[in-house]
């Protein structure tokens, strides 16, 4: 007989997964070095196993788990190129290039103001912070180290344009997915408002 699982059985697999990243925290120093996708796995299983118990078919929890993936397809794709946007940076010099080009272009006494606007305009054009902090941000770091600013003030204006330009970007990957996951709104026409939230079927 099929039952909506419990808060505790709906909770379990999440707990699960926290205490199994933890340990892969504390026994490896270095948290890639662990056992990630392990521990992902193994959650999942356990998740497997809830709804087994609650009497939903296979065939319904693989109908859903492909919608849930196919809702979340475009953001997969444009990460999915934006990681390839900065290799192709990094192997082909581009970095160096900047690192080279900025010392001779860029003015220390307005160094981070132009590394705020360098970055959010960057992050609007790629789509994502984290390539462009892993792009251009390192360029900038590198020429802020030469020029003698701190690190951590540097670091800071990269990530703060970064951050600024990937929320304001059409291209960007959360950006995208979190209405793509997010429920419809229902609106009553004749008064022009929105209603309470309507779930995805």
């Amino acid at each position: 007989m099929k039952r909506e699982p419990s808060f505790i059985e709906a909770l379990l697999p999440i707990l699960f997964l926290i205490v199994l990243l933890t340990l892969n925290f504390i026994l490896f120093d270095d948290t890639l070095a662990g056992a990630n996708q392990v521990a992902l796995l193994l959650s999942a299983s356990i998740a497997g196993i809830i709804v087994s118990r609650n009497g939903q078919k296979w065939e319904d929890t693989m109908d859903n788990v492909v919608r849930t993936i196919g809702s979340a397809m475009p953001s997969m794709l444009i990460l999915l190129l934006i990681g390839s946007l900065a290799g192709t940076w990094m192997i082909s010099g581009i970095v160096p290039t900047l690192i080279y080009y900025g010392l001779d272009i860029i003015n220390p006494k307005v160094f981070l103001m132009t590394a705020v606007v360098v970055c959010s305009i960057v992050s609007v054009a790629t789509g994502s912070s984290w390539s462009t902090i892993a792009t251009i941000g390192v360029a900038l770091l590198g020429i802020g180290k030469a020029i003698g600013i701190n690190e951590a003030i540097v670091a800071g204006a990269i990530i703060s344009g970064s951050y600024f330009g990937d929320k304001i970007s059409p291209l960007s990957d959360t950006t995208n997915l979190a209405p793509a996951m997010g429920p419809e709104p229902t609106y009553l026409p004749m008064f022009g408002i929105c209603c309470t939230p309507r779930l995805r079927a």
